[in-house]
């Protein structure tokens, strides 16, 4: 086994990325404090060639150095739109035709492993506040609430490795 050289990765230009067809599939950053959190997610989004990324609330927005430090120019390559109201945007992909669902754990949500999409199905997940979590109003508005299973002593983890747990999930859903 050799490691692959970055020269044999075929990576995407930022140009071709923009052109390409995109997943179905978008992220809802709702009230996110930790710019490097945000970073991550357009990294994860890039990876998975997600169609756009809302930022929303007191998320922080580009051009911003800790963005990019953890987005290694993700934020260049992957849609992004800033809304102030999460409730708005919600409510509009639903209008679209988007499943909408925060992560979140509430009562009557669906383990992740034991969820189950479409193919081709058009989603969208709200992503919460680091401390606080998807404001209540937002998970009344979603189409439902995905909670990944835990067995540990801590019932939280990092909204940006939550994040890409899901992408990665339903992502293989969808495709």
């Amino acid at each position: 086994m050799r490691k692959l050289k970055i020269t044999e990765l075929n990576r995407l230009s930022t140009s071709e990325f923009k052109e390409i067809d995109k997943v179905p599939f978008i992220v809802i950053l709702d009230n996110i404090r930790s710019m490097y959190n945000v970073g991550s997610v357009f990294r994860t989004a890039d990876a998975f060639r997600l169609e756009k990324i809302y930022l929303c609330g007191i998320t922080s927005v580009p051009p911003h150095a800790e963005i990019h430090k953890t987005a290694l120019g993700a934020e260049e390559s992957v849609d992004w739109e800033y809304i102030e109201d999460t409730v708005h945007i919600v409510d509009r992909l639903k209008e679209e035709g988007y499943t909408v669902f925060s992560i979140e754990q509430a009562e009557g949500s669906t383990m992740l492993n034991e969820l189950e999409l479409q193919k081709n199905q058009k989603i969208a997940i709200v992503m919460g506040n680091e401390v606080k979590g998807v404001q209540q109003e937002v998970i009344n508005h979603s189409n439902g609430c995905i909670e990944i299973p835990q067995y540990g002593t801590k019932h939280s983890m990092n909204v940006s490795v939550t994040t890409g747990i899901v992408i990665w999930d339903l992502f293989n859903k969808i495709i």
